[in-house]
């Protein structure tokens, strides 16, 4: 039997969305939070503004992008998009995991697009060779539930004729974004900064914006995908006013993570923290038989939502069905010892481990986890085996 680790992670929340609250985190963060006003009234809205103009600072976003908080998390801030931007000409759909596959279901069976859809199995990424520009193209940067990242932005063309929709939600805040090569970047409050759900961010260059106004799609919008009025940009909702009703609480926590990350160097120190991470992770994994990484390029590895799948050959001779049963024991052991949460991987992913290792994860905590990770695979190990 392995012997039990005696060091604990301080903050065993690993989750890959709700992810981490930044280091330090209490109740206290949110004592100036202006409950019970309306979002509309003058403090409130300066505030809402200030999230936004925060993160355009932290993000080094260009001065000619809009950004606006809109309501469904990054769900909601992709479906406007797509909704409000796309039919105007053909699209190409990359999915390599699966949200990935919901803007594919969304292209395909919802809007009934003239789309082709650029798919790749868990731990793979579509040919990006093959994506054609003349066509709008629609892709997550990172894939949340299969810990696979494109590799910088070198394959998008800076000629293309139509718009680039990118999701951002895991690498926003964590990942080096290519403004320039985008067009529309969404993400939700959520993710690498371990803010409060229900509020997403949407992002719009000024191509995006040109398109909004001077293209109407066939389809009736819902109030919630409006971002027109009379043919013009609603600028309103790029200045602090919202489609629906935000929660003053989780808008002074999205100050307090945008605050934090100042701290520890503004976007530079967010992604060294995260890289860092996915080293140590690495190093571990280098040194272990049992597990490696679902990734298989090693330059596509996320160093957030990191993915990890099971080799031994025991578990992996097993049915899925009696896999994820495995992996569900591991995990409750771990819960059980207080020292990992939520880190099973994805419902429609292989069964493996997730373990979030963005911005607001302490290296010390991760570093503290990994001993028990061998442990608990041990114990469940030998069980098997008795």
């Amino acid at each position: 039997m392995a012997e039990k680790p005696v060091r604990r992670p301080q903050r065993p929340e690993f989750s890959s969305g709700p992810c981490a609250k930044r280091p330090g985190w209490s109740l206290d963060a949110l004592k100036g939070a202006l409950v019970g006003r309306s979002h509309r009234a003058k403090a409130p809205k300066a505030r809402l503004q200030a999230v936004i103009e925060k993160s355009r600072a932290v993000l080094r976003m260009p001065d000619d992008w809009k950004l606006a908080i809109v309501p469904a998390s990054d769900t909601g801030a992709v479906e406007m998009a797509m909704w409000s931007l796309l039919g105007e000409r053909p699209v190409d759909v990359l999915a390599w995991e699966s949200f990935g596959q919901e803007w594919v279901t969304d292209a395909t069976k919802q809007l009934k697009l003239d789309a082709r859809v650029l798919s790749a199995p868990y731990g793979e990424l579509p040919d990006l060779a093959q994506v054609d520009f003349h066509r709008d193209v629609v892709f997550p940067w990172n894939g949340t539930t299969s810990g696979v990242r494109v590799p910088g932005g070198d394959w998008i063309a800076t000629d293309r004729k139509g718009l680039v929709l990118c999701d951002a939600t895991s690498a926003v805040f964590a990942m080096a974004l290519p403004w320039p090569k985008l067009d529309v970047v969404t993400w939700s409050w959520q993710k690498a900064l371990g803010g409060e759900a229900a509020h997403g961010m949407l992002a719009l260059s000024p191509r995006a914006i040109a398109r909004l106004e001077s293209y109407t799609p066939a389809w009736p919008l819902p109030k919630i995908f409006r971002l027109t009025k009379q043919g013009r940009l609603d600028d309103a909702l790029f200045e602090g006013a919202t489609i629906n009703t935000p929660s003053m609480l989780c808008v002074e926590d999205a100050l307090d993570g945008l605050a934090w990350a100042d701290t520890v160097g503004g976007l530079e120190g967010l992604i060294r923290r995260a890289e860092a991470n996915l080293d140590l992770v690495a190093d571990w994994v280098a040194r272990t038989p049992w597990v490696g990484f679902l990734a298989r390029d090693p330059t596509t590895r996320s160093c957030t939502s990191i993915c990890l799948q099971i080799t031994d050959p025991w578990f992996r001779g097993l049915a899925q069905t009696d896999q994820a049963d495995v992996v569900k024991k591991l995990t409750a052991r771990l819960e059980q010892e207080g020292v990992a949460y939520d880190i099973a991987s994805y419902r429609d992913a292989p069964p493996g481990l997730r373990v979030w290792g963005g911005s607001t994860i302490e290296r010390d905590d991760l570093d503290a986890l990994l001993p028990w990770l061998d442990w608990a695979w041990a114990e469940i190990r030998t069980g098997a085996s008795a």
